[in-house]
């Protein structure tokens, strides 16, 4: 009954995906998806931001730090945990580890190359 609920709950939660390499950010949407997450995808923290202005029911990120564009995925992390608190943060990357004193309160650091069914877990852990 509980991992019934957990699909439910994921099925009803959208998760954002900000990777600017695309088969990356595509891998891991469609793992997400076939985990019963509904997902939008952006490729930089511009297109991020626009997105989170317009879909209220976004209930977590999942960032790399290194993106194309004027933000970083870092920079996304605490303006989300700022404008809103109550979405989940994962942050990635493939160029070392965060300090916890770097990310945001409550936010979750995964080092590429990451396990995706850990990052599943993560998330159904954070939005349940």
């Amino acid at each position: 009954m509980t991992q019934i609920k957990t699909v439910q709950q994921m099925s009803r939660t959208t998760i954002l995906v900000i990777e600017d390499e695309p088969l990356i950010r595509m891998a891991i949407a469609d793992d997400l998806r076939d985990a019963g997450f509904h997902t939008l995808e952006a490729a930089n923290a511009d297109d991020a931001l626009d997105i989170l202005s317009t879909e209220a029911s976004i209930g977590a990120i999942f960032t790399d730090i290194d993106l194309h564009g004027k933000l970083d995925g870092l920079s996304l992390a605490w303006i989300v945990r700022d404008r809103w608190p109550p979405i989940a943060i994962i942050i990635t990357s493939g160029k070392g580890r965060l300090d916890r004193s770097q990310m945001p309160d409550h936010a979750v650091f995964f080092p590429k190359p990451y396990n995706h069914r850990a990052i599943i877990q993560e998330l159904a852990r954070l939005v349940s």
